[in-house]
């Protein structure tokens, strides 16, 4: 996967605007009031923040969306925006600590019931040691609910109603804990480092990060063990987390796929694959070995993109997987890539695997039975640059913006005009709303969708 997408300066005239544009813009729906009648004008509530510059996902629930933003001087804040007008409710100083730059700026965490969410965040202490703390406010006033101290974390999620992190995760006794959103009071915890993946009624599902890595699902207000599996039995032994993973739960089944290590050339790689579990008791349903994840790509849960590697790095074939089933929809034969000089991209619909040529004629292949077809028509999807610029962080190094999307005309290789809004496959949904980054860091949003689903970034 390339590196997060590049962030460019803004022009001050961007960065003086203080108002968001809000929903006033429409879209030609394809429907009519009566025969005869001219096509209706259906408006699709969408808005955009020029002022801001998002560098993490953004989150949404209970009617507000939140994300980690640069500032100019260097600082983080947290911003947090009303989802169906758009406008900024309130923000705040955020930080990080401890939090390993291969997983990008951390996200907020919107957790709480729909009726009363909150947003949970790490500020910057004002004074004394340590120098972060976990402050979850109110969504809609940003008035302070309560705070914890923390020296280290990769950064608050929802676990429920409830927000979970990771504490002292630079130490040699790190916890996982679970707060009532409320008050703040712990309901249960374990040791060790883990993250928050899933939740399912009333369990949530925690990746935990040890030398045998275990997915554990666990009741949400006891902490109680419903059941343990252990990714080695899925992908194989050996598994190093250096390469990075990824798990999303839709219906009853958990997607998950590991990523081989990151290391010098002509070493083994080590064990790496998807499988899928029934969220409901754990049991494994499927498994695919030497599959690797290709990028840009919906969340596995969705629609698993692969290629096949062996353990020193020889590529083959391109598949398209049933989540559901981990068998094989579509292959595309892997001698059909150019030799060099590509990236991936796909239209929104995700018929053809494209290969992009910057600034020159690019291919595409038909992702269900891998016969050439035509690189014009729909744009393809792919990433804006993979060689992007490391974040101007106030005390961090390494850190990138999370990736946007950009639509290319296959046939130049160069960017499309008036594209319209990236595919929900990259965005997501929640309740329909689809919010994202752009190349220079505006956040979006547009309702055109039904329902809540991942994106490629879970």
């Amino acid at each position: 996967m390339p590196r997060h997408a590049q962030h460019r300066p803004r022009s001050a005239s961007l960065r003086a605007l203080s108002a968001v544009i809000l929903g006033a813009s429409l879209v030609t729906a394809g429907c009519s009031d009566a025969p005869g009648s001219s096509a209706a004008v259906a408006p699709v509530p969408r808005w955009s923040d020029p002022a801001v510059n998002a560098v993490s996902r953004p989150v949404s629930g209970g009617g507000v969306t939140a994300v980690t933003a640069l500032r100019p001087d260097g600082t983080l804040e947290t911003a947090v925006y009303d989802l169906a007008t758009g406008s900024r409710r309130w923000s705040r100083p955020a930080t990080m600590a401890g939090r390993p730059p291969g997983l990008g700026v951390q996200p907020p965490a919107v957790a709480g019931p729909p009726e009363a969410p909150v947003v949970a965040a790490l500020e910057p202490r004002r004074s004394g040691r340590p120098r972060a703390e976990l402050v979850v406010r109110d969504a809609g006033s940003g008035a302070s609910r309560w705070s914890r101290p923390v020296d280290s974390t990769f950064g608050p999620a929802r676990c429920g109603p409830h927000v979970c992190l990771t504490e002292s995760a630079g130490r040699r006794d790190p916890r996982f804990v679970v707060l009532d959103h409320a008050t703040g009071r712990p309901l249960w915890r374990v040791p060790g480092i883990a993250e928050a993946v899933a939740v399912t009624g009333r369990h949530t599902v925690i990746f935990r990060l040890s030398g045998r890595p275990t997915l554990e699902s666990r009741d949400l207000r006891t902490g109680r063990t419903r059941w343990t599996f252990p990714v080695e039995r899925a992908v194989g032994r050996d598994v190093d987390l250096s390469g990075g993973w990824a798990f999303t739960v839709t219906g009853d089944m958990l997607v998950g796929y590991l990523a081989p290590r990151v290391g010098r050339e002509g070493r083994p790689a080590s064990a790496f694959g998807l499988f899928g579990l029934s969220a409901h008791d754990g049991r494994p349903v499927w498994t695919r070995r030497g599959l690797l994840r290709v990028y840009p790509s919906p969340s596995p849960a969705v629609a698993p993109l692969t290629r096949e590697a062996d353990s020193h790095g020889r590529y083959g074939d391109f598949m398209r997987l049933d989540p559901r089933t981990g068998r094989t929809l579509g292959r595309v034969p892997g001698h059909r890539a150019p030799r060099s000089g590509w990236w991936l991209a796909f239209p929104a619909d995700l018929s053809r695997l494209g290969f992009l040529t910057l600034d020159g004629p690019g291919t595409a292949v038909d992702l269900r039975d891998g016969a050439r077809v035509a690189a014009g028509g729909a744009p393809a999807w792919s990433f804006c640059t993979v060689n992007p610029t490391q974040l101007r962080i106030e005390g961090q190094r390494g850190f990138f913006p999370i990736a946007p999307l950009c639509a290319y005309d296959l046939n130049t290789g160069r960017k499309a005009t008036a594209p319209g809004p990236p595919p929900v496959w990259y965005t997501g949904a929640t309740d329909g709303w689809r919010v994202w980054r752009d190349e220079q860091g505006v956040l979006h949003a547009v309702r055109d969708t039904n329902g809540t689903m991942p994106g490629m970034y879970g």
